[in-house]
């Protein structure tokens, strides 16, 4: 675990069951798919901010200007990696099944997010913003 990209990976395993917990509890309680897939979407989001922060690549700066620039970053991101997924899908869909096409998209898009939060988001090294 001195390794940032295995504790990369295993953040990001724990959040993907920490989704699809969210996701079956909130079915439970009688939340339409669709919020509860959303409710998931968002949590996960947050969680994987925080431990992808602190734990991944301890970056400990909690300064406000610092958390939600990086929060912005993560945001943009995510909404990056969301449109590429589509592009990935519409243009391999006929060729390939969905999930394969997700799978693959999610491969690229795991190693640009390991590459952009090391050295980009969490870069630790710099002058903090006060």
């Amino acid at each position: 675990m001195k390794r940032p990209g295995y504790r990369y990976l295993l953040v990001g395993g724990s959040v993907y069951i920490f989704e699809l917990a969210i996701i079956v509890l909130a079915q439970l309680a009688g939340v339409s798919p669709v919020r509860a897939v959303a409710t998931s979407f968002i949590l996960g989001t947050l969680v994987s901010f925080g431990l992808q922060k602190l734990f991944t690549f301890g970056d400990r700066r909690l300064h406000h200007k610092i958390v939600i620039a990086q929060l912005i970053a993560t945001i943009l991101l995510v909404v990056f990696n969301f449109g590429f997924t589509i592009i990935v899908t519409k243009l391999l869909s006929d060729s390939l099944p969905a999930v394969v096409c997700r799978t693959l998209a999610l491969g690229i898009t795991t190693i640009w997010n390991f590459y952009l939060y090391k050295t980009r988001i969490f870069k630790t090294n710099v002058t903090p913003v006060y």
